[in-house]
């Protein structure tokens, strides 16, 4: 009996022995596979965080290629705008240099014009005629009493005289426009003629007549204006000033119409697609 209890209790002793060295087994494996676990949750989230990484390289690196894509074209862009502007600067300079030169023998024109003028009208006084230029135009001023008697529009033998050489030096210069402007003092005209306006312009159309009719200057060529008392010289508040405003002015100029072109052909213009 003695025997048999000792056996049952040699039994419960190594039933619990193995009891105890199972969960302990148990909880060791139990230790591993939770921090097993937390090893890959921390994994995940650092491959999480290197994807996200990547991602954001990924994408500077288009932005980045895109810029560098946008750079280039800029500075493509930019070096056909450089080069169209050295040829709009190019074009300029030319367009320059011809009117420069068109202007030097405009110059050059109106010196032998005044030159021709004051050589066929030498034998005039300077109480009669005067040649000079102003703003690029050469004028032959005739006096009144050269030209006209008074209160007249008929031009008196000696002012044919003078209308016959200057029509010599106009038809052998076909390039020269003719511009005739009567004027007047501020007297206010009596007898045949309405006003100063009457007059001024009865005498410029005389003359203009007298040239195209008799000495057979071009009337292409010629225009006819009356400018009564409105452009004086001189005071009309004297006689002597008054004498000076009775004027007829023949004004010449060489013809500009390659000038004229010139100025008006618009600036080279540049691309409007850059």
């Amino acid at each position: 009996m003695k025997q048999i209890h000792s056996l049952v209790i040699f039994c419960t002793s190594l039933l619990l022995l193995t009891s105890c060295v199972s969960q302990k087994k148990y909880r060791s494996a139990l230790s591993r596979e939770q921090q097993l676990q937390a090893d890959n949750s921390r994994l995940n989230q650092e491959i999480n965080t290197l994807n996200s990484k990547v991602t954001t390289l990924q994408n500077e690196s288009a932005s980045l290629a895109k810029q560098w894509e946008d750079a280039k074209k800029n500075a493509s862009d930019l070096a056909s705008m450089a080069n169209m502007t050295q040829q709009q600067l190019e074009a300029e300079r030319k367009r320059l240099t011809e009117m420069r030169s068109l202007l030097d023998q405009q110059r050059m024109a109106l010196e032998n014009i005044q030159k021709k003028m004051t050589d066929a009208l030498v034998g005039f006084n300077s109480n009669e005629l005067s040649v000079f230029t102003k703003n690029g135009k050469v004028y032959v001023s005739l006096q009144e009493n050269l030209l006209f008697p008074s209160g007249s529009a008929v031009v008196n033998p000696k002012g044919k005289e003078a209308l016959g050489k200057l029509a010599q030096v106009l038809n052998t210069n076909q390039d020269i426009s003719v511009l005739i402007e009567g004027h007047t003092d501020s007297i206010p005209i009596k007898g045949r003629y309405e006003d100063n306006w009457a007059l001024s312009t009865a005498r410029a159309a005389a003359i203009v007549r007298l040239l195209t009719n008799t000495y057979k200057v071009d009337p292409t060529r010629v225009t006819a204006s009356g400018r009564s008392k409105y452009e004086p010289v001189d005071t009309n508040e004297t006689p002597e000033g008054r004498q000076h405003n009775r004027r007829t002015e023949i004004i010449l100029a060489p013809k500009l119409d390659e000038l004229m072109r010139l100025i008006e052909q618009p600036a080279p213009a540049g691309d409007t697609n850059t």
